[in-house]
């Protein structure tokens, strides 16, 4: 049974979680029906929905997306993470709808996780998002949903999140987030950040943020610290 705070920890969306781990799309001028980005970021540790899946070790995490003037979108995600099992990347696969309804961003889709040389830890989910602007920030609420599948102990998991953004002025963007983990991954496991992101032009963003958990059983790799990051959108 893949029930374990390591075995959870390896289950990574992220994608950065919903809130963080799916890979976004890139805000560039559209010049066409198909816009394709590309951008790659470096963070001082690789979390998902609050646990360390590099061991607190930095990570490089490239992304390219494909997106369709439709809503419709594909994207990979990498990183590379602590050794498992032989083989220390992950590569996440995505590919989803997102529209603009009525003052709602609505997002939905399925994620593919996958380890190569170790492909007992791969597995699918579910996702779907609704946001709005609230004043000059916005409040997104998300749900992923991964199946009972044997790679997952033939258990479901559910992580319900919420997560919110506030500019101050032109350069600073506050966030936070807030999570619930149930399933195969988590016994109702809480997580939650707060932080702030500089835009530091041409494509590049500074951020910094503090992480931390709770109901995750003293894991090592779930203790409350602070992140740094910085990426580059082409």
């Amino acid at each position: 049974m893949r029930a374990t705070l390591r075995q959870m920890a390896l289950a990574s969306l992220a994608l950065p979680a919903l809130l963080a781990a799916t890979p976004a799309l890139a805000q560039e001028e559209e010049t066409g029906p198909i816009d394709i980005s590309f951008s790659i970021a470096g963070v001082t540790d690789y979390r998902f929905r609050g646990v360390s899946l590099s061991d607190g070790d930095p990570a490089i995490q490239p992304s390219l997306t494909v997106s369709h003037e439709s809503g419709l979108y594909a994207s990979l995600w990498g990183s590379n993470i602590a050794n498992n099992d032989g083989d220390d990347i992950e590569i996440d696969a995505t590919i989803g709808l997102s529209k603009e309804v009525g003052g709602l961003t609505l997002n939905a889709g399925g994620i593919y996780y996958i380890y190569p040389g170790a492909s007992e830890y791969d597995y699918a989910e579910l996702f779907g998002s609704v946001g709005t602007a609230i004043g000059s920030g916005n409040v997104t609420v998300s749900v992923a949903y991964a199946p009972s599948q044997d790679n997952i102990g033939n258990q479901d998991n559910i992580y319900v999140g919420m997560a919110a953004t506030h500019p101050l002025g032109d350069i600073i963007t506050l966030n936070g987030s807030f999570g619930i983990e149930d399933g195969a991954f988590g016994d109702s496991k809480r997580d939650w950040s707060i932080g702030a992101d500089v835009d530091g032009g041409n494509g590049f963003v500074i951020g910094v943020k503090y992480i931390d958990t709770a109901r995750t059983q003293g894991s090592s790799l779930a203790k409350g610290t602070a992140l740094f990051s910085i990426s580059k959108a082409f």
